[in-house]
Order: C-alpha cells, then sequence, then structure tokens
C-alpha cells in the first residue's frame, strides 16, 4: 500500500508543477500584454526597454511551455504503440 501512495503523491506533484508553471507563462503574457498597452497609450512611467524584456521573457516561456507538451504529446504516442 506504501508504493499506492507513493504513486499518488508524485502524481499529484507533477500535476501540481505542470498547473503552476502553466500559470506563470500565462501570468507573464498577461504582464507583457499590459506593458505593451501601457507602452502604447504613451505611459512615460513603463520603459520600452522593460516592456521588450518582458515580451521575450513571455515568449521564453511560451516556448518552453510548447516544447513540454509536444515531448509528451511524443511520449504518449509512443507508449500507446507499444506491443504488449
Amino acid at each position: 500500500m506504501p508504493v499506492a501512495k507513493g504513486k499518488a503523491v508524485s502524481e499529484a506533484g507533477f500535476s501540481h508543477a505542470l498547473t503552476q508553471a502553466l500559470q506563470s507563462v500565462s501570468a507573464t503574457q498577461n504582464e507583457a500584454a499590459s506593458l505593451q498597452r501601457e507602452v502604447q497609450m504613451g505611459n512615460p512611467t513603463v520603459s520600452i526597454e522593460e516592456t521588450m524584456v518582458a515580451m521575450q521573457k513571455a515568449q521564453i516561456g511560451f516556448q518552453a511551455t510548447l516544447q513540454v507538451r509536444n515531448r509528451l504529446v511524443q511520449a504518449y504516442s509512443d507508449i500507446m504503440n507499444m506491443n504488449v
């Protein structure tokens, strides 16, 4: 029984970690979009450099998330194509 309990904990850990990562990427994208809007509106307190850095962070986070998704889909496909 302890093995099953440990398995449930690790699954919840992965699910939680994935959820946190997606929320973090979403927050970064929202921040970049907000800064971009502020620059377009001419807000003098928001610099173009800060906005560009936020946009690059959002892009890198999105690309990393996309790579994780692609690898998960590939792993799923590999498992489904295994002979039993």
